[in-house]
Parts: structure tokens; C-alpha cells; sequence
């Protein structure tokens, strides 16, 4: 291998090999989730993206909705992000992308679409410098999801300075012109792509992204005894990519 080729597959080996020391927690207990919201109020006062709070913590009514999986990731024990995992289908849309940005998305779901709606992904400034890579094992929690979820379209809220991470990563495409968006001061933008167009190239790229079926369970899966959260929609159905990769 040459010296090039071995300085360039250097952080994509430390991004592996940091997913062995990952925690993904799925926040079940007050406790839990209070942790999440006072780090998502950190975060957002940190980069200006909202107005100082009294109570410092930063949820909103998505937080406790069925079709919502919030996580925080913790890496030394100690919790260094998080992410919330919302599930969009025809029998269900209520997610905070379709929400803000329905005249998109809407007709995505009326064709019989699965969309994966990763949001608030939002990191302890201090982390992030000390780890790089945090961006990357977080958001990574959007595509396992999609996996598990046998999703047709992955979006992305972001703000404007951040749409060429996704574009890199997840070859996703903005929809849209940054618009208002619930809570922040900040305008946000849609991306989106069509999931299975995109997964293989994906998955050559960042091998970081792939997962087993063990993993997806056991960070999805509803216990037996709660009422099922989604109902998807039978395969096979109409699979019309909303940002085909170009």
C-alpha cells in the first residue's frame, strides 16, 4: 500500500475502530431523556441556534411520540451526543421533517414510501473536539435505521454550512432553500435521497455505515409486550427515487 493510499485509509480505520467503544443508549427513563435535553440545550445556545432558556433543556412533543427512538451516545462513559430517530409511513407521517417540510414530502408518502427522518443530532462541543469522528458515528445511527426500517427516502434536516457533510456522505441532495424551523433560530434545508439507489455506494465508502441484523433489533426493536409503533407498507411497492444519485 502506498504512503498516500495508508494516509488516507487512517481516519476511516480510527472511525471503525472508535464504533467498538460506541455506547448507543435508546433513552427509556426521565432520567435518560433529561440528560439528552440539557445537552440539545448546550449544544444549540453553543452555535447561536437558540435564545437562552430558563430550565436549560431543549424537547419538544416528537420526543415521546411512538414512531420517534431517541439516543444518546456515550463513548468513555461519559454522553457525548445524540440523535432522534423519527419514522415516517402513509399510516403515520407525523415526524418533524414532514411537519416543516410537507408539500415535499407528502406525496412521497402517499405513494406508499418509508421515510427515515434522523433529527436534533446535536454534540457536547468539548466531544467534538475530542473526537472527530463523533459526527460520523452519530449520524450513522439514521442509517442503520434504514436498514431496519426497509426505508425508501433517508432525510436530513441541516443548516446550510453543513449540506455538503450529508452531500458527501449519504450522496444526498437539498430540496429545498433553508426555511423556518420549529424551536430554532436558524433556518434548516432538506435533503433527501432514495435509500436503496444510494446504499451500496454508501456502504463502499463508509463501511462505518453498515450493520447487522443483531444490532438493528437491538436498538429498534419494541419489546413484545407494547403495541406495534408502524405499520409498513407490504412489498413490494412503487420505488420512485425522490433525489436519484447523479
Amino acid at each position: 500500500m502506498s504512503s498516500t493510499q495508508e494516509t488516507t485509509d487512517r481516519p476511516l480505520k480510527r472511525k471503525i475502530g472508535l464504533l467498538d467503544q460506541v455506547d448507543y443508549r435508546l433513552a427509556e427513563t426521565e432520567a435518560e431523556k433529561d440528560a439528552i435535553y440539557r445537552l440539545r440545550y448546550r449544544a444549540y445556545l453553543h452555535e447561536g441556534a437558540i435564545e437562552p432558556r430558563a430550565d436549560q433543556r431543549l424537547t419538544d412533543r416528537f420526543d415521546d411520540l411512538p414512531n420517534s427512538w431517541l439516543f444518546g451516545v456515550h463513548l468513555d462513559g461519559e454522553l457525548t451526543s445524540s440523535i432522534r430517530i423519527s419514522v415516517a409511513t402513509p399510516d403515520n407521517d407525523d415526524t418533524p421533517a414532514v411537519n416543516a417540510f410537507r408539500d415535499l414530502l407528502a406525496p412521497e408518502l402517499a405513494h406508499g414510501k418509508v421515510i427515515v427522518d434522523p433529527n436534533r443530532f446535536v454534540a457536547d462541543p468539548l466531544s467534538r473536539t475530542k473526537y472527530p469522528e463523533l459526527p460520523y458515528l452519530t449520524v450513522r445511527l439514521g442509517y442503520v435505521a434504514c436498514a431496519y426500517f426497509n426505508a425508501d427516502i433517508g432525510t436530513a434536516t441541516v443548516r446550510a454550512e453543513h449540506r455538503a457533510f450529508y452531500r458527501r456522505l449519504f450522496l444526498q441532495k437539498s430540496l429545498c432553500e433553508p426555511r423556518p424551523y420549529p424551536t430554532l433560530t436558524k433556518p434548516l434545508c432538506l435533503m433527501a435521497a432514495d435509500y436503496l439507489s444510494i446504499r451500496d455506494q454508501v456502504f463502499e465508502r463508509f463501511p462505518l455505515m453498515r450493520s447487522t441484523a443483531a444490532e438493528r433489533r437491538m436498538l429498534f426493536e419494541r419489546g413484545d409486550d407494547q403495541s406495534p409503533v408502524i405499520n409498513l407498507p407490504e412489498f413490494p411497492f412503487e420505488r420512485a427515487p425522490i433525489a436519484p444519485h447523479s
